[in-house]
């Protein structure tokens, strides 16, 4: 019974911390663009935003407790650069801000149109830095406390969307592949990859406080976990993608904000408003809790306690109450460029040590693979900025899913297993 609560705890405190600002926010645009497309494009949304954040866990729990160790797999000091970029990411810069914008954009905005977003800032970064300086209270508040009131609010609003959908699925100039494409490469948005190989630390701490110290008890229970976590992010993730589609609105243009503010009201009625509030505070919240733990004890540890865990949490707060400011829209269209960048190198490093970790204990085909996608992913930020000429673009699209923002799949692939061999044949040597 004990470990049967205890999985639910440490489940729901993952989807809980994953769920957050852009998982609430981008299904139903995603929705809103492909149509009828409807399955397909789940399961591609759910490739990187369910079952990649799964191996991230995984990754991590197989090669010890925190990101340092899955680092220290390949190299201690690409670790600690690696590591900084994930957390300015998925900390100050791109993630917690946006946590906020969500929150005053959908939830306090439509309710009050003449409000600041200055002081829901204020306010939400002051209740995000009073939970998070006690670090240790975070799982079980998360797990046992606000995820389940969330999760009743996204259930209510997706089962009354299901029955009663407001129109069917729009028809549009998509092909499958292309819905497919716009799924996969928007759940990059959802930082929940780059946040996965950070809130294991967390997770693993958890799970070995309450009592699972074994390597064998800790992977069990972190498997259990995440395939809960995972099953209620494809239940609302998939939900909240139909309502996208079924939403009736014919402007692709409109904001992903009022989109969802749209669906509540036509879903829920009078009181769609207040609930999606209800909804957007508990993701938001729980989402910059954790967030702002991780980002705190980081770069706690890696200034070897030279730098106060609280010091860290208030700064991660007052930088990102500033960015919060600029809007969600604004926050999200930076992002991406960055993110295509960075995301590809993580997901090389996750997939490769949960599927060759086990066999291949030298660092160099580790090394040879992201180095193969640091260079292709490099390229495609040049085409997303805009930044190559025709001739090249031409060129890069010879390597395999390029055009698919896949190029990196294929030479890291390549990359590793020649230099997997070479190692084979040195040893045997």
């Amino acid at each position: 019974m004990k470990k049967a609560i205890d999985i639910g705890t440490v489940g729901f405190a993952l989807f809980a911390m994953f769920f957050g600002a852009g998982n609430l926010l981008l299904p139903p645009f995603i929705g809103l663009q492909i149509g009828g497309h409807i399955w397909i494009t789940i399961l591609a949304f759910g490739l990187t935003g369910i079952l990649l954040p799964f191996f991230g866990i995984l990754s991590v729990a197989q090669s010890g407790d925190t990101f340092d160790d899955l680092g220290h797999r390949v190299n201690k000091r690409l670790a600690t650069i690696l590591g900084t970029v994930i957390m300015i990411c998925i900390g100050p810069l791109i993630a917690l801000p946006r946590t906020a914008a969500t929150t005053y954009e959908v939830g306090i905005l439509p309710s009050f149109p003449n409000s600041s977003p200055v002081w829901t800032s204020i306010a939400f970064f002051v209740i995000t830095w009073l939970f998070s300086i006690v670090p240790s209270k975070v799982v079980d508040l998360v797990g046992r406390v606000l995820t389940p009131l969330l999760l009743v609010v996204l259930i209510l609003l997706i089962a009354i969307g299901i029955i009663n959908p407001v129109a069917a699925p729009a028809t549009n100039s998509l092909s499958a592949m292309d819905a497919f494409t716009v799924g996969l490469t928007e759940g990059y948005q959802t930082l929940d990859v780059l946040a996965s190989v950070i809130f294991a630390g967390i997770i693993i701490t958890a799970i070995k406080a309450k009592g699972y110290g074994s390597t064998i008890e800790k992977n069990k229970i972190v498997i259990a976990a995440g395939a809960l976590a995972a099953i209620c992010l494809l239940l609302i993730y998939g939900g909240l993608i139909y309502l996208g589609a079924t939403s009736g609105i014919e402007e692709t243009t409109i904001k992903r904000s009022e989109l969802l503010i749209y669906i509540s009201h036509t879903t829920l009625g009078r009181y769609g408003t207040f609930a999606i509030a209800i909804g957007i505070a508990l993701a938001c919240l729980t989402t910059a809790i954790a967030l702002t733990c991780a980002v705190g004890t980081f770069f706690n540890n890696l200034s070897n306690g030279k730098i106060s865990y609280k010091l860290l949490v208030t700064l991660s707060c007052l930088v990102s109450g500033v960015l919060s400011i600029t809007g969600v829209d604004n926050i999200i269209q930076f992002a991406y460029p960055p993110l295509a960048f960075v995301y590809p190198i993580v997901i090389t490093l996750v997939l490769y040590v949960v599927f060759f970790g086990r066999w291949v204990k030298s660092k160099r085909p580790y090394i040879a693979a992201l180095v193969a996608s640091t260079a292709v992913a490099f390229f495609n930020v040049l085409k997303i900025l805009g930044l190559l000429t025709l001739p090249q673009l031409d060129t890069l699209n010879n390597i395999p899913f390029f055009q698919y923002d896949l190029g990196w799949v294929a030479p890291s692939f390549f990359a590793f297993m020649l230099f997997a061999c070479l190692e084979r044949l040195r040893t045997a040597k």
